[in-house]
């Protein structure tokens, strides 16, 4: 990508653990007016999007308490449960942090939520954050 069309890293989402759908989204999306935007479920968690502006807000709920956001609720309740950050190019980015050092979840990209490649780090590598980096 050549700089005149690069966007820069934005934050995307904001990835949000739930017990229950029912008891965070009528206050995002009826007191907040945060409109619902379709997403597709991805890794055991049924997920509900929220558009926040530029970014979007996502409900994560799982039924199976082995899924990874079930696993997160039972062990730590809900709350934030990820950033992720849009980047221009995601191979070249997971190549950076690899070079840097940093301890990746996926090696390789994989499909996410919104249809985009996405690719966890490890929050060992960053402060205790669990990081998300989103193609555009």
């Amino acid at each position: 990508m050549t700089d005149s069309v690069r966007r820069g890293t934005r934050i995307a989402h904001i990835g949000l653990a739930v017990r229950a759908i029912d008891e965070l989204l009528p206050f995002m999306r009826d007191v907040l007016e945060m409109p619902e935007v379709p997403l597709n479920d991805a890794d055991g968690a049924t997920i509900v999007g929220l558009a926040s502006g530029e970014s979007l807000v996502e409900l994560l709920h799982s039924d199976s308490e082995t899924s990874p956001i079930g696993k997160y609720v039972a062990k730590r309740g809900p709350g934030i449960h990820h950033v992720c950050f849009a980047v221009d190019d995601l191979d070249g980015m997971l190549q950076k942090c690899r070079d840097a050092g940093l301890r990746l979840i996926d090696e390789v990209p994989r499909l996410g939520a919104e249809g985009k490649r996405i690719a966890f780090l490890h929050p060992s590598a960053t402060g205790g954050v669990l990081v998300e980096l989103s193609e555009y």
